[in-house]
């Protein structure tokens, strides 16, 4: 994992200095077009009775459309490298190679950039609208830990919470998932001693019956099809939630009502 870790936050880099260099390309461009309309805007004021020829050209060029359409074209080129920035960023923050010893970190930047990454499985298709993303966050202090650890239970659990929503989904019409929308909604706070923050997932998936509710957390367990699951996600999101930050991960379902997973971690490293 550690290598896989570097390996994206190297991928990354990479990217970004591209991004960098269209970034600012971009803008150069932009403003040199600016520059040449406005030299073509005192031109036709000058010389309002242009030549035939001059105005065949611009006829047929389409001159007017060019000139309304072109910054338009600029700011969706802005949109779009920012975008990829924006990808890039949360790869790397996803990445982050822990050290060896716990760091305070931002914990709404770590699950931010998984929902990034997972933007993919989030967005409508054929079959369903979009999963909507419902945030409840609250002004958090830092949390020493090791983001990234932590950011692979955010992985595990918004990953599971959407493979959920999709089996609810089965048997219902685009229309039917329309009227009753498929949602995830993550709310942060702070504990009520004041000394841990809780991290709550919830989705609208199918819920889990108490019989699978008991065997989530165990090892190699999954009721997943042979290829879709290992069974380990959840074993080790504990394992890293409980062991490795001394906090605590549960969980609360209904069939047919969604589940929900708490997740709670002490501000500090206990000495």
């Amino acid at each position: 994992m550690s290598a896989l870790g570097n390996l994206v936050a190297g991928v990354a880099h990479e990217i970004n200095n591209p991004i960098g260099f269209l970034n600012g390309s971009i803008n150069n461009i932009s403003e040199y077009i600016q520059d040449i309309f406005s030299h073509l805007e005192c031109y036709q004021t000058s010389y309002p009775e242009s030549l035939p020829a001059v105005l065949d050209s611009a006829n047929e060029i389409d001159l007017e459309f060019i000139i309304e359409d072109l910054p338009k074209i600029f700011d969706s080129m802005k949109l779009a490298v920012d975008r990829i920035r924006n990808i890039s960023t949360s790869l790397r923050t996803f990445s982050r190679a822990d050290s060896d010893r716990k760091v305070a970190c931002n914990i709404h930047e770590g699950i931010d950039s998984t929902l990034l990454i997972l933007k993919y499985r989030l967005k409508a298709n054929e079959q369903r609208p979009e999963i909507k993303i419902i945030k409840k966050y609250s002004d958090l202090p830092l949390v020493e830990c090791f983001s990234g650890q932590l950011n692979q239970v955010f992985m595990n659990i918004l990953a599971n919470a959407i493979d959920s929503i999709e089996e609810s989904n089965q048997g219902r019409t685009f229309a039917e998932i329309k009227a009753n929308p498929n949602t995830i909604t993550v709310t942060t706070d702070v504990g009520d001693d004041n000394r841990t923050v809780v991290i709550k997932i919830k989705d609208s998936g199918k819920g889990m019956s108490e019989e699978v509710k008991t065997r989530i957390f165990e090892h190699l367990f999954t009721t997943k099809g042979v290829g879709k699951g290992t069974g380990l996600g959840l074993s080790i999101s504990r394992q890293i939630v409980e062991e490795t930050h001394g906090g605590s991960l549960t969980c609360y379902s209904v069939l047919g009502e969604g589940t929900e997973f708490a997740i709670v971690l002490p501000l500090t490293t206990k000495l």
